[in-house]
């Protein structure tokens, strides 16, 4: 009995210690991936920011706050009709970057479609990829960083540039209670394309071409990453735009269209950081909690194995018969 017990545990013992690295190397990177239909909105805030009134001479002036609302609605019946020929599970964010002034009234709207793998986040190639209506092949990632981030430089794609530079790995900080990696990237002062949709009615980016007159951006581009999940528990942008040259300044070599420093609003700060602590513990359990707990479990068992067996093959004690007394 004690014997088919003993197989018994090494059986479980085998199975638990293989369990532990299939779970981590071979199911976690299967099973983490971003869900098609996610839908996730974020508003940021540039108060005391810098801002252009087209209304009154194309003057910069200063504004109490301006806001920036960023939705990402994910298209799952344009995700499934690309799996058809990508060959992986791909997500399709259709996006939108809607810019508030003061008033309320609308500053730009910049919409864009990023297709990308739900596993790695990389960019994944198909009709449809653009920004603001202009056809990009992306390089790198944008919104999100991979799961299990590493402590390296990764390549970020730029919206308004239309194309990717390194964001820089800075070290590793807490913030608000959760472990996170900084990174950082700079986009000199690049000429940018104007928005299709312009606040002015009557002005549009062919007849601002007309006037010579070009758009220029700069930005400090930080984010503090949860490297788990590869999801950002906040952002910030010292976010730049200026108008250069051509007849529409009335003479002046540029006017500052937009500058502030871009920050996440609180409440969506707690609701962000709450939302990453809970996705964070089902990485663990994936990457962490069962694979060492099956290893350990394993090793257990095989002790408790080898222990019933060792019982079962010692000998049994004998008893020893007293010699019976002689008697004359």
């Amino acid at each position: 009995m004690r014997r088919k017990t003993s197989l018994v545990l090494l059986a479980l013992a085998v199975f638990f210690a293989a369990l532990s690295p299939l779970l981590r190397w071979y199911a976690f990177p299967r099973l983490a991936k971003i869900p098609a239909n996610q839908y996730q909105d974020m508003v940021l805030e540039a108060k005391d920011a810098t801002l252009i009134d087209y209304n009154d001479g194309m003057k910069a002036k200063k504004v109490p706050k301006v806001t920036i609302v960023q939705t990402l609605k994910g298209n799952v019946e344009a995700s499934e009709k690309i799996e058809k020929t990508a060959g992986k599970d791909v997500v399709v964010w259709d996006g939108l970057s809607y810019v508030v002034g003061p008033d309320g009234k609308m500053v730009s709207k910049i919409p864009e479609r990023y297709i990308f793998d739900a596993h790695t986040q990389e960019p994944v190639h198909a009709a449809g990829e653009m920004v603001d209506g202009d056809p990009v092949k992306r390089e790198g990632i944008e919104f999100k960083f991979p799961f299990l981030t590493e402590k390296r430089d990764y390549e970020y794609f730029d919206a308004q540039a239309r194309t990717s530079a390194p964001i820089h790995y800075k070290g590793t900080q807490t913030f608000r209670g959760v472990d996170v990696y900084y990174f950082e990237q700079t986009i000199p002062w690049t000429k940018v394309p104007f928005p299709k949709t312009m606040p002015v009615q009557g002005i549009t980016p062919a007849s601002l071409a007309k006037t010579g007159t070009t758009r220029w951006y700069t930005t400090v581009r930080k984010f503090w990453v949860e490297p788990l999940t590869g999801a950002p528990v906040y952002g910030e942008e010292l976010h730049r735009e200026e108008l250069r040259g051509g007849t529409l300044l009335g003479g002046r070599d540029k006017v500052t269209v937009f500058a502030g420093d871009v920050k996440m609003r609180e409440d969506y700060i707690r609701h962000t950081v709450d939302l990453v602590k809970s996705n964070r513990t089902l990485v663990l359990l994936m990457t962490s909690y069962l694979p060492w707990g099956f290893l350990i479990l394993g090793l257990l068992l095989l002790a408790l194995s080898l222990w019933l067996e060792a019982r079962g093959r010692r000998p049994a004690a004998t008893k020893v018969e007293e010699p019976e007394p002689v008697t004359a």
